[in-house]
């Protein structure tokens, strides 16, 4: 496949505050360097793109040293937190705004929606706006006309093609500027977070139609979304963007897998902290830490291969005495999926008595989970219900592709599920 969008050292500069430098010797400094042909000094005492910590400078890299290719057909899935720079790239990208440094090579028409009724124009009626969109893409009136009937149809708004845009709802601009973007037929679609003001039925249809529109591998879309389900179905390749840098791309699982782990630092040492906000806590029992092992009891690992069982080792500190406590381990995804259950529950159906003091708790997971990345989430509670401690995501993991030679040919998907039953198929003759 040829190479469609090619991004090369995109960098994008903002100042914070106000519009301009701030000051007219600043301003003269700017231009006078670009006529020159030399670097813009203000560009030296710019920080990254950091919204979380109160920098020292004004000026901040939205986008910073942006590098990548997208072949014809694929559908990138760009993710990141808010603020990370992604709409700041899709803009860029879409020719809106125009980027500090660096260049950006396209082949072909695109076609952008970034926010709720992108490129219409508030007095013009809706089907006045189909046309004019059409313009702006190139398109000539007979293929636009040509396209309309199917335009309006997707968009469910019949009733209403003839009423100005502006009165319009969000949900109803945002369906009919995705309906002109996708079937007006631009070599590139791109499609912000807008998605997720229309409602289910109408995400189902847009993610639907950029499937359409990429299979028979002539178009390409770039999609950015918070929404990791449809990311992971929609989409062929994963572009991680922090702090208007990319922190990845490769296959989209791995992508999502990155994103929703890469802020979790207790897998480094398992360690909890103590002041870490806890849901739920009574004050009377604290997790400390919790690490994973071997069978074998090895050290603390986050890999383990397939097929292998593995032991979930936990520190307990007791504040105050409990006489009935239920201790309970749960393995889910990393984004909230509990998919195996264990509990103290066998040692003693009424709890169990702790005094004040520190204990070690384990627990041997023998259930084969599938290749994945996994998270440890712990609850500790009392026997009528009442919880002691929540946590979510205390440990990330991943289980890998078995190394062992019988299992080198297994052949597994995700969409297949988490964990390996051991029930048998009987097959027989009718």
């Amino acid at each position: 496949m040829s190479t469609v969008i090619k991004v090369e050292n995109i960098s994008k500069l903002y100042r914070l505050g106000e519009i301009g430098t701030g000051t007219l010797a600043r301003d003269i400094n700017s231009w006078w360097a670009g006529f020159r042909g030399k670097e813009d000094p203000n560009k030296k005492i710019a920080e990254k793109n950091d919204r979380s910590k109160k920098g020292n400078s004004e000026y901040v890299w939205s986008l910073k040293d942006i590098n990548f290719e997208v072949k014809q057909g694929e559908i990138l899935g760009i993710i990141g937190k808010n603020g990370a720079g992604k709409s700041t790239l899709l803009k860029v990208l879409s020719r809106i705004t125009s980027p500090t440094t660096g260049s950006i090579k396209a082949k072909g028409r695109i076609a952008s929606l970034l926010e709720v009724g992108t490129g219409f124009h508030p007095d013009l009626t809706g089907r006045d706006n189909i046309y004019l969109n059409g313009a702006i893409l190139g398109m000539r009136k007979a293929e636009i006309k040509q396209k309309f009937d199917e335009i309006v149809d997707f968009a469910g708004i019949a009733r209403y093609v003839d009423t100005p845009v502006k009165r319009y709802s969000s949900g109803m601009s945002v369906r009919l500027g995705f309906a002109v973007a996708a079937y007006l037929e631009a070599e590139i679609l791109i499609v912000d977070e807008v998605l997720a003001v229309g409602d289910v039925e109408f995400q189902s249809k847009a993610i639907g139609k950029m499937q359409d529109i990429s299979s028979d591998g002539r178009r390409t879309v770039l999609f950015v979304s918070h929404n990791m389900s449809a990311v992971k179905s929609l989409c062929t390749k994963g572009m991680l963007i922090k702090q208007g840098m990319v922190e990845y791309m490769g296959d989209v699982s791995a992508t999502i897998d990155r994103y929703l782990t890469g802020d979790n630092d207790m897998a480094d040492t398992g360690i909890i902290p103590v002041n870490l906000p806890r849901q739920y806590w009574t004050g009377e029992a604290r997790f400390l830490k919790v690490t994973l092992s071997d069978t074998l009891g090895s050290e603390k690992k986050i890999d383990f291969y397939y097929r292998s069982s593995f032991v979930v080792n936990i520190e307990l500190e007791v504040l105050r005495d409990i006489q009935d406590a239920i201790v309970s381990i749960m393995v889910g995804t990393i984004d909230g999926v509990k998919i195996l259950y264990v509990d103290s529950t066998k040692e003693s159906a009424k709890g169990l008595v702790l005094k004040e003091g520190k204990y070690h708790i384990s627990a041997e997971i023998n259930t084969h989970l599938l290749p994945g990345t996994y998270s440890i989430y712990l609850g500790l509670n009392h026997t009528d219900g009442r919880t002691i401690e929540w946590l979510e995501r205390v440990y990330d993991f991943s289980v890998l592709k078995s190394s062992v030679e019988s299992d080198e040919h297994y052949r597994w998907r995700e969409s297949y599920g988490f964990v390996l039953n051991d029930s048998l198929i009987e097959i027989s003759e009718k």
